[in-house]
């Protein structure tokens, strides 16, 4: 009789391990299977919204992996960038990092209203940015990576914090790395994390100084390859022309590969915050050669870093709500 209780309770506990256990495997309460049962769909719906989005615009992969890069960095991956403004709540949407430059909002929109019809307040918006961000890496090339799931939605949102906590393109490498460390991340995540700069825009105000006053007197960063900067004046005049947009890596912008790297390698790294990689961190540089050699082990480390971004303070439990709509807080 004893033997067969202990042989119960073994079997109790190995059922619910994957529960225990959760917090050491993907940290917080978050594991892959967490709709597997209320909303057994989430994931193909999300996909499928995901790839007409990005078939229709392929800058989009660049944006939603960014809304979710910007989301996590304040507050953690709660959902708090997607926010409008309303009552006490000041939106994220206006911080100098996102204003006129953010963009996937209605991606998202678009993906909640079909889960709502599916399976009515169940899927987070935060998990919505993370699938999303995931799904788009992968339609351009990247290497896939399960996506722990569980998230909440934040009731608030941090203009201050997405001012100060999101690296900015001029900001040097120590502030980067601390601001990267202030996440729980490291110089591996900092110099992996950059590499989705293999795709997307940048804005001419994002790099102007780096073409004609990088340190106040008056002269061009000649960390910059001058062949590629001369290029570059072309279109990004000293004065005017901030929103005209320029490829993050021109040689092969829409595919999500190591190229950017070898770019860097070659002194044509579009933004300072990119460039610095190579010039100001001696670890930071043999990363840099690392991955501009090895494809597969960009990719690899880049959805390790992924899944550990993701993971930066998520809401769970009780915590936060599940949003109705994601631009708004639920009415009490």
């Amino acid at each position: 009789m004893a033997s067969a209780m202990s042989f119960l309770m073994v079997l109790t506990i190995l059922a619910f391990a994957p529960f225990c256990f959760s917090d050491k495997f993907y940290g917080g309460y978050l594991y892959p299977q967490f709709y597997e049962h209320s909303c057994p769909k989430a994931r193909e719906i999300i996909k499928s919204i995901v790839a007409k989005a990005v078939a229709k615009d392929t800058r989009m992969a660049a944006s939603l992996l960014r809304l979710h890069f910007h989301d996590c960095f304040v507050q953690g991956c709660d959902a708090s960038v997607l926010l409008d403004s309303s009552g006490t709540i000041i939106s994220e949407k206006r911080s100098n990092p996102n204003r006129d430059s953010l963009r996937g909002y209605e991606v998202i929109d678009e993906i909640k209203s079909a889960l709502e019809k599916e399976c009515p307040h169940t899927v987070s918006c935060a998990d919505i940015a993370a699938v999303a961000a995931r799904d788009s890496t992968v339609l351009v090339g990247g290497q896939g990576w399960e996506v722990p799931l569980g998230r909440r939605d934040s009731r608030g949102a941090s203009l201050s914090g997405s001012n100060n906590n999101i690296p900015a393109p001029n900001n040097t490498f120590q502030t980067i790395l601390t601001k990267f460390k202030r996440q729980g991340l490291d110089i591996v995540d900092l110099v992996a994390l950059s590499g989705s700069h293999t795709i997307g825009n940048s804005r001419c105000t994002s790099f102007r100084q780096r073409l004609y006053n990088q340190s106040g007197n008056g002269k061009p960063d000649f960390s910059l390859d001058q062949s590629y900067a001369a290029q570059l004046r072309t279109h990004c005049p000293r004065s005017g022309g901030d929103q005209i947009l320029f490829n993050l890596d021109f040689v092969t912008p829409t595919k999500f590969d190591n190229i950017y790297f070898k770019n860097l390698l070659a002194s044509k790294g579009l933004l300072s915050s990119d460039q610095i990689l190579l010039t100001q961190s001696q670890a930071s540089m043999e990363l840099v050669k690392k991955y501009a050699k090895n494809n597969e082990l960009f990719l690899d480390q880049f959805a390790k870093s992924m899944v550990k971004m993701g993971n930066i303070s998520p809401l769970t439990g009780s915590r936060g709500e599940i949003r109705n709509r994601c631009r708004v807080v639920n009415k009490n």
